[in-house]
């Protein structure tokens, strides 16, 4: 399978996750009676997996947005091993530019308590 289908794929099956995430957050809120706009908890990381088995619609959300983040982020990832696999110095040391970019604005973010 060549590089290009390996990211569709991994592309399609992260935006169908995230989808289906969302949705079930979305359902379960309308369930318990609360309105998507009245906001919600902030992001714990450790809180998600206790709230996707207890059903409760934060879990879901998270998880959910966590994935659409995600899906970009693991595309680089997979072509940065495409490249190198495929021998391309250049678009390899690019990939891992941008993944380095990405894991410092992380880094900051959370330093900042953003």
């Amino acid at each position: 399978m060549t590089i290009e289908r390996q990211i569709a794929r991994l592309l399609t099956i992260g935006s169908y996750a995230a989808v289906a995430l969302l949705s079930i957050g979305f359902l379960l809120m309308l369930a318990e009676g609360r309105s998507p706009l009245d906001g919600g908890p902030s992001l714990d990381l450790g809180r998600i997996p206790a709230d996707v088995f207890a059903l409760r619609p934060a879990g879901f959300l998270w998880l959910g947005l966590l994935a659409v983040v995600g899906a970009p982020v693991a595309r680089v990832a997979v072509a940065l091993v495409g490249y190198v696999h495929g021998g391309e110095r250049g678009m390899a040391l690019v990939a891992a530019l941008v993944l380095a970019v990405i894991a410092l604005s992380v880094a900051l973010a959370l330093g900042t308590g953003a």
